[in-house]
């Protein structure tokens, strides 16, 4: 099975390529851009942030998971990151900047796409499981806006595309 891009052009009466073709080629950039940039940030936001990565005390990710614990759909995650909330803070904060500067480059979109929303499910499925109503929660919504590029990777303006475009001239065709 091969997979590719669309290949029907709209053609205007004028003999022009119609602008839809490139809205619908670059549609997922600003997303891919948006979700790249805001785990970026979420990542160094919590290693520059002393007192996130602590056990206890105003602002410590071991305070928040105490305070979700009771009101998550999965407490047994809340209970393994309490083990070592300090721990976990690094992991998930390390996770999202992986995930975003692979969302960013377009490097292993796909699997950072994956990350991203597995990121996005456990955080929903604990902090921010007790929003009501489930709208007010945003990682349900990064869950569903991860999925698109779980999908389609990111076919342009990305390294994956490179490699894939040097795969092919070494192979002579599609792959």
């Amino acid at each position: 099975m091969t997979h590719g891009m669309r290949t029907d052009v709209h053609i205007s009466p004028e003999g022009r390529r119609d602008w839809r073709d490139d809205a619908a080629r670059y549609a997922l950039l600003p997303l891919r851009i948006f979700l790249g940039v805001t785990f970026l940030y979420a990542g160094l936001d919590k290693l520059t942030d002393s007192a996130f990565m602590k056990d206890a005390g105003a602002g410590s990710v071991g305070d928040m998971m105490r305070a979700v614990r009771d009101s998550s759909a999965v407490p047994a995650l809340v209970d393994l990151a309490l083990k070592n909330p300090p721990g976990f803070g690094y992991a998930i904060a390390l996770g999202e900047l992986a995930v975003g500067i692979g969302t960013l480059l377009g490097l292993l979109t796909r699997l950072a796409a994956l990350g991203g929303a597995l990121i996005s499910l456990s955080l929903w499925l604990t902090v921010s499981w007790a929003s009501d109503p489930y709208y007010y929660g945003n990682d349900l919504a990064y869950l569903m806006a991860w999925l698109p590029l779980v999908l389609a990777g990111a076919p342009l303006l990305s390294l994956d595309a490179v490699l894939r475009s040097r795969r092919r001239r070494r192979t002579g065709g599609y792959r």
